[in-house]
């Protein structure tokens, strides 16, 4: 039986491996995809993590990656489908094989959500991005175009305004899904346009993203808007299906956990962006398994620890 076993091996399950392997811990990292490094192995630049301004998402991947692989972290390529919580171990369940552990760190990540249409996979990190605070600040004085109807489209839109000369709004529906009140300051930007009744029916352009194909949902009739770039905020799906039953989840299936990773459930953690959170980025999932991983070796130390059976002798 092993210490710890980590499952996912993004940002925060890596990093909670470095943590975990230089505190002398026996663990295994456990990673469903052929290679390390989560989302921002598709992001085309990450211009906001400290120290390493302009580095490639696949680069910064690659560096978390070898970091552990120079500490010796032991990788094993397997899905996990589920977690049995027995009273001195977890025994973590995949198709192959079943394994324990003493405590597990969660790390699987989330998924954005697709309009999966022509050009979007081709044109991803070249001007289809999912994330605004990533990458907004490279389409500064641009124009650009936000796709979607809650929230977080009326956040990223907002956001993008402040520095792109002009922002359109895309949403299929009539009316907005997104707070009031965000709505209200979105229509009072003089460089946002609102595009209601309208779909994205393609994505074009030869390196980067040129123009979109608009449908308008009324009489089906499409049009070309010329945009440098496309934000998508049609939804976000934590990748924990495997593992609502074992953990207290919000409805969104985001699993609670405080900033130490603890779970309700006894040697359970989670880390990175799977847990509910307001800000989920790279050095925020970072950070959370530099967290997970500390807790978790806590844990660890306190129940191989002997009980007490009385008061300590006076002899």
């Amino acid at each position: 039986m092993r210490d710890l076993i980590i499952v996912g091996s993004g940002p925060a399950g890596l990093s909670a491996a470095v943590y975990a392997k230089r505190a002398g811990l026996d663990l295994l990292v456990m990673e469903k995809s052929p290679m390390s490094g989560g989302q921002i192995l598709n992001t085309y630049e990450v211009d906001n993590y400290l120290g390493m301004p302009g580095v490639s998402g696949f680069d910064l991947g690659m560096k978390f990656r070898e970091h552990a692989d120079k500490l010796g972290v032991a990788f094993r390529e397997a899905e996990v489908t589920g977690i049995t919580v027995k009273e001195k171990c977890r025994i973590i369940h995949t198709e192959q094989e079943d394994l324990e552990a003493g405590a597990v760190i969660l790390a699987t990540g989330a998924a954005h959500a697709k309009l999966q249409v022509p050009g979007e996979t081709e044109l991803t990190g070249a001007g289809v991005s999912y994330c605004a605070t990533c990458d907004g600040a490279f389409f500064r004085g641009k124009t650009v175009a936000v796709v979607g109807g809650g929230d977080v489209a009326l956040e990223d839109a907002s956001y993008l305004a402040r520095f792109c000369e002009k922002v359109y709004v895309i949403h299929r529906r009539k009316e907005f899904r997104g707070a009031q009140i965000l709505q209200e300051k979105l229509k009072s930007l003089p460089n946002v346009e609102i595009l209601c009744c309208c779909r994205v029916n393609a994505i074009r352009g030869e390196r980067t993203v040129e123009s979109l194909i608009l449908e308008d949902t009324a009489n089906a009739s499409e049009r070309e808007l010329p945009v440098s770039g496309v934000f998508l905020a049609v939804g976000i799906r934590p990748n924990t299906e495997a593992f609502r039953e074992l953990v207290d989840c919000d409805e969104s299936g985001y699993i609670l956990a405080g900033e130490d990773g603890a779970t309700n459930r006894e040697g359970i953690y989670a880390a990175g962006d799977i847990r509910k959170k307001p800000l989920r980025q790279v050095v925020t999932a970072v950070a959370d398994g530099a967290n997970a991983a500390v807790s978790a070796g806590a844990y660890l130390n306190q129940a191989s620890r002997p009980p007490q059976t009385g008061l300590p002798s006076t002899d």
